[in-house]
């Protein structure tokens, strides 16, 4: 499947401005806009720089504003939407062509007879964005002028400009920006023998309206600084060779950086062309991949970034999703089987799983790393039993004794804190053997919203798929005991427990499971996809009989064609999209999407645990991988080249949060090699 789209797309102001596209950098840095060049999100720029990788995201260069001359004529080939809803200029309108090379956008501006094509990309490790122009046809010289605009803020935050004053300072082949004294400096550079000049600027830009952030309940304008004009002539004759004319400009906060345009992007598309390399060679079918599971396996080295550590400066961890997610402990052990070992790629597991295991402090894994490069959080039950369940992947897929033998101390401590008591709560009930979790006030489960004091699903108590966890933990850590030569009756003896405990959680009368039982207001009955992973992990503590009947349920009522609604409407199964605590749109401010985000929202990550949960039941691989293939239409209806993190749980279940999401992508390749034939 090539992504592509023509004038009916990127001539459609509407459409080309819910197409988003995303290239990343490896260290948490990343450049993202629409396909009609348009800023709708704070979020975009084309070099949000990681300042303190994989986190200190930075805004630094916002966008760049083209205007052509060519035959006399002006063309722009820029968009901006401003505060009093005017757009001007139209520039998606010169926009022949839009594509995606790999991860690489590539735009096609038609002016005339000439063919001016542009790409984005950055360079793996570095706080560096490519931007090169390449004339691909043309009958008299063009010239193509660009107005950098910068700015310097975190990137969850908006500039209003109040008059800030910047140091901008012509280098050799272009500008240094300083924003304030102590801020790191930004280069704005470009190839010296086709420019024709640079000329420093300090005007800002007014009142650029960003209609997503409105949609989403927060401030909607922000303020740019015009810090310089670049222009460069494209000569008609350099077009018609293999190559074309070419002109290479470069946004970095490295002072020596490389301005070879054409040498950086043989490296990008190298570096790409490795990674297919790898799935082919992790695959026992030699039949070739459809080309939407290719962009996917491009799509999950989007999500793999260094987070050094004293002894080992390229250690890596998982950002949860793109823009403004940083690396959670939950969705890394989620998503470390599908964006790793099904991609071939055990040493970038094994390099997380050393990493995460740096930072478990009473038995738990960290949940999140703030922004800000505060101490990790440690407020999750379901991190951890993820944790184990990422090293049990990896060990089948490697047979690495020694890392298992390094990691056993800190598998075994997790189980004796779980078994004691930890943070929250967090206890073994010696009563039946499962897992208590909870207090008031602090949300633990994966269902984590909260809007100030608010938790919107607190599920205190003993949710079901903590324990399905923990049994699957359980059985686990026997297997690795018996492999290391070490005691291992203790862990199946509580493993063989909590599944005959576990049909503590089984309703007869609804055919499927509790949600959670044992909770402040007694069991909660309603049905959540969260029993779905009794079926699809390794290890289940139900019957056959009970088995299809969790996947039967979640089948009629919570699927959809992206995912799994977050919660069914009343025990009577019947969808009622006027039940007063089922959402089905996701918008609004924080209180309205938070208050939706589990209550109805469809998560396009629980597709896989589904898929492979109808496999396990049905043992039929065909039927099973039918339920994956509307998203390889998604992958040209938001995040273009990757999957969403949400969708609305009402038809036509519009994608929403995040364009790219480690986890969607992670189990829907995990599913697709499960249930190859």
């Amino acid at each position: 499947m090539c992504i592509e789209f023509g004038r009916e797309t990127c001539g459609n102001l509407d459409i080309a401005e819910s197409r988003e596209w995303l290239v990343t950098n490896g260290i948490g840095g990343y450049a993202s806009g629409t396909v009609a060049g348009l800023l709708t999100r704070r979020y975009h720029g084309l070099l949000v720089a990681a300042l303190k990788p994989p986190l200190g995201r930075t805004l630094m260069l916002a966008k760049l504003d083209e205007t052509v001359l060519y035959d006399t004529r002006s063309y722009s080939i820029y968009t901006n939407r401003w505060a009093d809803g005017i757009v001007s200029p139209h520039g998606y309108q010169n926009i022949e062509r839009f594509s995606l090379e790999g991860t690489i956008p590539l735009w096609r501006f038609a002016v005339a007879d000439a063919l001016l094509e542009k790409r984005v990309w950055m360079q793996q490790g570095a706080n560096t964005t490519y931007v090169q122009y390449t004339l691909r046809r043309a009958t008299q010289p063009l010239k193509l002028i660009l107005k950098a605009l910068v700015n310097y803020r975190d990137y969850h935050s908006d500039t209003q400009s109040n008059g800030w004053q910047m140091s901008v300072e012509q280098v050799e082949q272009g500008i240094c920006v300083t924003a304030y004294p102590d801020a790191v400096p930004l280069y704005l550079l470009s190839d010296s023998p086709l420019s024709d000049s640079c000329t420093v600027a300090h005007d800002w830009y007014h009142g650029f309206d960003l209609a997503v952030e409105r949609y989403r309940g927060l401030r909607d304008k922000e303020d740019h600084l015009h810090a310089a004009t670049f222009e460069v002539t494209l000569n008609p004759g350099d077009a018609m060779s293999t190559t074309g004319c070419a002109y290479a400009f470069v946004a970095t906060t490295e002072k020596q950086s490389n301005l070879n345009g054409e040498a950086a992007l043989k490296l990008r598309r190298a570096q790409e062309q490795k990674l297919t390399g790898l799935w082919n060679s992790n695959r026992s079918n030699t039949k070739e991949s459809p080309a939407w599971i290719k962009h996917l396996i491009l799509a999950a080295d989007q999500f793999i970034v260094d987070r050094p550590l004293p002894e080992n400066p390229h250690s890596k961890t998982i950002i949860a999703g793109y823009h403004w997610f940083g690396d959670w402990g939950r969705d890394t052990m989620i998503s470390l089987p599908g964006l790793t070992i099904s991609t071939g790629r055990p040493e970038v597991a094994c390099s997380i799983l050393r990493t995460f295991a740096r930072y478990v402090d009473q038995g738990m894994l960290p949940n999140r790393f703030p922004d800000a490069g505060e101490q990790p959080e440690y407020n999750t039950v379901d991190a951890t039993l993820w944790y184990f369940e990422a090293v049990r992947a990896y060990y089948s897929a490697t047979d690495d004794d020694n890392l298992l033998a390094e990691l056993f101390p800190v598998l075994a401590d997790i189980i004796d804190w779980h078994c004691r008591g930890t943070r929250y709560n967090i206890h073994l009930d010696a009563a039946d053997g499962l897992l208590y979790a909870g207090v008031a006030g602090v949300q633990l489960t994966w269902m984590d919203a909260k809007v100030g004091d608010w938790v919107v699903t607190p599920r205190i108590g003993k949710p079901i798929e903590v324990n399905a966890l923990w049994y699957n933990t359980l059985r686990t850590m026997a297997k690795f005991a018996r492999q290391l030569g070490k005691p291992h009756q203790e862990y199946q003896a509580m493993a063989d427990r909590v599944q005959y405990r576990f049909s503590r959680f089984w309703n007869e009368n609804t055919g499927y499971c509790y949600d959670v039982i044992d909770s402040p207001d007694g069991d909660d009955w309603l049905l959540r996809p969260n029993q779905i992973f009794t079926v699809s992990l390794p290890e289940s503590p139900l019957t056959p009989i009970q088995q299809r009947g969790v996947v039967e349920a979640c089948g009629r009522m919570l699927l959809t064609s992206h995912g799994l609604r977050s919660r069914s409407v009343s025990a009577e199964l019947s969808l009622a999209s006027n039940h007063p605590q089922y959402k089905g749109k996701y918008g609004g401010n924080q209180y309205q999407r938070d208050g939706a985000y589990h209550q109805g929202t469809v998560w396009g990550w629980l597709l896989g645990p589904f898929v492979l949960a109808h496999l396990r039941v049905y043992k039929n691989p065909e039927q099973a991988r039918q339920f994956l293939a509307p998203m390889a239409n998604h992958l040209t209806a938001h995040g273009v080249g990757s999957l969403s993190e949400i969708f609305d749980g009402d038809a036509p279940m519009t994608p929403r949060g995040c364009i790219a999401q480690a986890w969607t992508v992670a189990e829907v390749l995990r599913a697709w090699l499960a249930t190859e034939i």
